[in-house]
């Protein structure tokens, strides 16, 4: 994995010239999205020093953008000295070459920037080969032509991580590479896997945040299992996976894990490079999908996480509403209202204050519990064993000595249910 590159270390930052479009479709409006736009370039060290937006149904097949603006676009670069030009919009290979002759700076696009982003903050292993296999597979159709661009242009914002060899690498090479990626992320994911089976043995729940980027995921995990999870107030301040075991009260234990956060305009090679990690998510047993409240666009963003849950398999997944931040409102109690509770089962909190955590934690228990059911049994002394495997995978409620064995009532989900089955002597539904 390339090392950052000097506007992450230095005072030094590319001059950047944002570019959007609007078609008139979007969900996003454009100014909005292009507000995001400029915090992920000041997350890459860029400083926005102009924005320009241009209304268009269809992009120009050379430009993306045309003449007039593209004109207007030139006289930006030279007023400002930029180094840098970034659409907002994907750019095809050929758009981004033809824009680089006309504009004779670096331009790049939107999922260039976030994978550059990731390239820059992924510190496990796995992080980083899944960023890399995104990048090259990015790269791949733009590598012609491109080097002589880059060798004239040096690098910066969208040239962390593989694109350093720049002019060296060729097609076949990165296709190797990406082959070697693959195998390696196949090796991960089967060591991911046999954790899982390990987790499944266990019976243990799987409980996974997920939401929009900075929305506070791992400040909730934090807050619920001590975690000591990096915090940073900025955009994929987390790519890297935590699992940590959390008691509920009622329930006994369960794991819940964090992951990356999602963004609008999410690129989907990075969707396809984490696919293993995002299959923690669709595994989970519920989904706490934590919301920024305090961020005007919430909705929006509830949204865009909704469309990548779906697309990974996960939308019909038990989840529960997490409005977060509720420190940072003027007036959280106008929230509670019908406008929230469309998005089904919600709490509100403040992961940073500790405000709510106690009713999370109830809502998380009575989530777990619906696929529940509780027993009573009688384990022989022979079969004595199995009750560590319940304090340590249900919830026992109550145990005492009797006839033979011990007499137990307990709280299972299905599997261990099954496991137990022999031992039942009275059931009752949970409920």
């Amino acid at each position: 994995m390339g090392q950052e590159s000097q506007s992450h270390t230095t005072d030094v930052r590319e001059k950047v010239v944002l570019v959007g479009s609007d078609d008139g479709s979007g969900e996003w409006q454009t100014d909005q999205s292009l507000a995001e736009l400029a915090e992920l370039t000041r997350t890459a060290g860029g400083e926005v020093v102009s924005t320009i937006c241009q209304k268009r149904q269809t992009p120009d097949s050379r430009f993306f953008i045309g003449s007039g603006k593209l004109a207007e676009l030139q006289s930006l670069v030279i007023e400002f000295g930029a180094d840098t030009v970034i659409f907002d919009d994907e750019l095809s290979p050929s758009q981004q070459r033809n824009l680089e002759d006309r504009l004779n700076c670096k331009v790049i696009d939107r999922s260039a920037l976030i994978l550059d982003i990731f390239a820059g903050r992924a510190r496990s292993r796995e992080g980083q080969l899944q960023v890399q296999l995104a990048q090259l597979q990015y790269r791949l159709p733009r590598l012609a032509g491109q080097g002589a661009v880059l060798s004239r242009l040096g690098g910066g914002i969208g040239t962390r991580g593989p694109g350093e060899t720049k002019l060296e690498v060729d097609r076949r090479r990165i296709r190797t590479k990406i082959s070697e990626i693959k195998a390696e992320l196949r090796e991960v994911a089967a060591h991911r896997q046999r954790h899982r089976l390990r987790r499944q043995r266990n019976l243990l729940p799987v409980v996974s945040l997920v939401g929009y980027t900075n929305a506070g995921k791992s400040t909730v995990l934090n807050r619920l299992t001590q975690a000591g999870v990096l915090v940073e107030d900025r955009l994929f301040s987390t790519l890297d996976t935590t699992t940590r075991r959390l008691e509920i009260e009622g329930c006994g234990q369960c794991l819940i894990t964090d992951t990356v956060g999602f963004i609008n305009k999410l690129p989907h090679q990075l969707i396809r490079a984490f696919h293993a990690t995002l299959e923690e998510t669709a595994d989970a047993d519920m989904l706490l999908h934590v919301v920024d409240l305090s961020n005007p666009l919430f909705s929006r963003q509830i949204t865009t996480v909704n469309r990548v849950l779906n697309e990974i398999g996960a939308g019909d997944k038990p989840r529960l509403m997490l409005f977060n931040k509720i420190d940072a409102l003027p007036d959280s109690a106008k929230y509670s209202s019908d406008r929230l509770r469309g998005y089904g089962d919600y709490c509100l909190i403040s992961a940073l204050t500790g405000q709510g955590i106690d009713e999370l934690k109830a809502m998380i228990g009575a989530g777990l519990r619906q696929s529940r059911q509780q027993v009573k049994i009688v384990l022989p002394y022979s079969d004595c064993a199995m009750l560590d495997t319940l304090f340590r995978a249900a919830a026992v409620i109550a145990s005492r000595p009797a006839e033979g064995g011990v007499e137990v009532l307990v709280s299972v989900n299905l599997p261990m249910y099954e496991k137990i089955k022999k031992y039942v002597v009275n059931e009752k539904n949970d409920q």
